[in-house]
């Protein structure tokens, strides 16, 4: 079993880029997910995926894993730059694509 080591995506809900500097250490989910037949809820075995590590650096998530011996993968992702624009720019004449209802 091995660890994904990542930064969390932004909140969709929220512009602010506070939990952006946080990484995390999880577990993927083995996918072997179990009906139950009474209730027809689901649920697992495999309890590794509940856990979520946080750290503040990336290069503190990567020295516990190798001192707890966890193999793991560090997933990278690009960051986002955010383009200002002006609410009158929605109403430009030179607008790509026309705004329509």
């Amino acid at each position: 079993m091995y660890a994904i080591i990542r930064r969390p995506a932004p909140d969709a809900l929220q512009s602010g880029g506070q939990r952006q500097e946080k990484w995390v250490l999880e577990f993927p989910s083995d996918g072997k997910i179990t009906l139950d037949p009474l209730t027809g809820t689901t649920g697992s075995a495999d309890m590794m995926q509940e856990v979520k590590l946080s750290f503040d650096s990336k290069e503190d998530a990567i020295s516990y894993a190798k001192s707890n011996s966890i193999a793991f993968k560090v997933l990278e992702r690009s960051q986002h730059k955010p383009i200002g624009r002006s609410y009158s720019e929605n109403f430009a004449f030179e607008r790509k694509f026309p705004w329509t209802h």
